[in-house]
């Protein structure tokens, strides 16, 4: 008896073993296959980098709609992923190396000399679009069928359809020649996911049982509190990583550590945001911009060019793959059999939810820049109409932001528990193939037609006094004025090394350089900046060379090996 039992059990072990085993196989596999798509799609992208329509987010849905109905055939209509969507893993894992290199990488000068512009666009603009699209979604859903979805519900599709997603206009946006252009829609993108993000999650936390004005001023307050507190910790965190990394100078010995020490304290930062219950996405973007600022000029010039492609490559390869499951969810039989919908119900809502994001977009762009314009002192950064028009087009995509939000929203582990709510899965999931498809193809010939070479070379701003960022050239920081040239020679090569160190344009004359505007905040801010900040926390100026033992007694000459003893 005692041996049939010992049978039984090594037969039991062995057989769950196995499964284990084939369940491990199949992981394996679904990875290779979605990284082989990856692949794919960076092949397909770099081949269609001239083409005029399409650029690598297109390519990246376009192929993940083709490799669902690959799969949805192959599994006989019972499933089109490879991998299963979990919000978790696009907040934890795919959304702050995306973020923090739009922040490591953006020029901070223009950011910051548009920064009334971007935080009206992107902060006042969210609440206009939010309030148009919660109120006209009410409204307008309960007329066609959805009876069974909460005002909350209603209150999250406004959030969720007011994030923007302009990857697509930044891939055709040059930063040289329209910067006033590139820094509004890019500054605008991230603070209008990070302020979608935290208004998402002050409206979580609404009591509608207790409908007061005081709850509604709570939630006013609660967006507040959450927007400075995550900006103030991801300044912090930012400081406190160049701070670290001037101190101890990890690069005497391995510059591995200096990279190591930045990736880790930026994601770092992300992390205690979120387990604080703070904005990650603001932290984590606002840590970019100081590391950027600081950190970034405090490493070893071999970690300054690692750095500045491994944040760049890492961010890149997220955002291909969110877009590449984008276009495989797409397929997701289970939620459309689930969501009950005759084919006239759901384009009925797909055409008001579309046009009601066209009018949410158009009502505070064009106001708001009117807005800015009037407080604008400065001719080159107020925003043309021609402008106005791209910026309006720019955020009529939704993406991965939105994406995420709804599977928060309105699903569970990835399923969703009802009719209405797979019917708001379904539709955001085609605003997202929809917008991002036809409105992105079209925006590289649109901005072609608004913006002809003659009139970006108009709109092109100066750049007085840009610090250097990660975006733009390195130079090696060992570069020195030749001592046998000419003086006259020696005086040109010297302003031109200065020119490139310090990204300094020179003026033309005395005229041009005591004519030249600077804002009094900025000039106040770089004044205390050059007298507290930098002798503290490093930065531009600040060069770090790596310091290596001399393999050669520095008390002995050098002698050549190849010379004749």
């Amino acid at each position: 008896m005692a041996k049939f039992l010992d049978l039984m059990m090594s037969h039991l072990l062995a057989t769950m073993s196995g499964v284990a085993d084939d369940t491990d196989r199949m992981h394996v596999i679904e990875i290779v296959v979605f990284v082989s798509l990856l692949c794919l799609c960076i092949i397909l992208g770099h081949l269609l980098e001239e083409n005029r329509w399409m650029n690598e987010s297109i390519t990246a849905l376009l192929l993940g709609l083709c490799s669902g109905v690959v799969v949805l055939l192959a599994s006989k209509g019972r499933n089109s992923h490879i991998l299963q969507f979990d919000e978790e893993l696009f907040f934890i894992y795919l959304l702050p190396p995306i973020i923090f290199n739009a922040g490591f990488q953006v020029k901070k000068k223009e950011f910051f000399r548009n920064f009334m512009a971007i935080m009206l666009f992107g902060v006042v603009g969210v609440f206009i679009s939010f309030g148009i699209i919660t109120v006209g979604t009410r409204y307008l859903f309960t007329k066609m069928g959805l009876k069974h979805l909460s005002m909350w519900d209603y209150l999250a599709i406004g959030t969720i359809f007011s994030a923007t997603d302009s990857v697509c206009t930044l891939q055709v946006l040059n930063q040289d020649d329209t910067p006033l252009l590139y820094s509004l829609v890019f500054g605008e993108g991230v603070v209008n996911d990070a302020t979608s993000v935290v208004l998402f999650r002050a409206v979580q936390n609404y009591n509608f049982d207790a409908y007061t004005a005081v709850e509604a001023l709570d939630v006013g307050g609660n967006f507040l509190y959450l927007f400075f507190t995550s900006t103030v910790f991801g300044v912090s965190a930012g400081l406190l990583s160049a701070y670290i990394i001037k101190t101890l100078y990890f690069g005497r010995h391995s510059t591995d550590r200096e990279i190591a020490i930045m990736t880790l304290m930026a994601y770092l930062s992300y992390l205690l945001a979120e387990l604080c219950y703070l904005s990650g996405i603001l932290t984590v973007f606002f840590c970019g911009i100081v590391m950027s600022h600081y950190t970034w000029h405090n490493v070893t010039e071999a970690s300054r060019i690692a750095t500045k492609h491994s944040f760049a490559t890492m961010s890149f390869i997220a955002e291909t793959f969110i877009f590449l499951y984008v276009g495989m969810d797409a397929l997701d039989v289970d939620k459309w059999r689930m969501s009950k919908t005759s084919v006239g119900e759901f384009l009925g809502r797909f055409g008001i939810l579309l046009l009601l994001v066209l009018v949410g977009r158009a009502a505070f762009v064009f106001p708001l820049s009117a807005l800015s314009n009037y407080w604008t002192k400065s001719p080159t950064t107020k925003i043309s109409l021609r402008h106005q028009v791209i910026i309006w087009w720019a955020g009529l995509m939704r993406g991965a932001v939105s994406i995420a939000l709804a599977f928060n929203q309105f699903t569970e582990g990835g399923r969703t528990r009802s009719s209405d709510e797979a019917t708001v899965i379904t539709t955001t999931i085609t605003i997202v193939l929809f917008s991002t498809i036809v409105f992105g193809t079209a925006t590289k010939p649109l901005i072609g037609w608004l913006l002809p070479a003659h009139l970006k070379t108009l709109y092109r701003e100066d750049t007085l006094s840009d610090p250097p960022s990660p975006k733009d050239i390195s130079v090696d920081s060992d570069i020195h004025v030749p001592l046998l040239l000419g003086t006259s020679e020696a005086d040109q090569e010297h302003n031109g090394v200065n020119f490139i160190i310090n990204g300094l344009r020179r003026p033309s004359s005395i005229t041009a350089l005591l004519g030249a505007s600077t804002s009094g905040i900025h000039r106040v801010w770089r004044n205390f900046d050059d007298a507290h900040m930098r002798p503290l926390f490093g930065g531009r100026g600040f060069v770090r060379q790596v310091s290596r033992r001399p393999t050669i007694p520095e008390d002995e000459p050098f002698e050549d090996s190849n010379s004749e003893e």
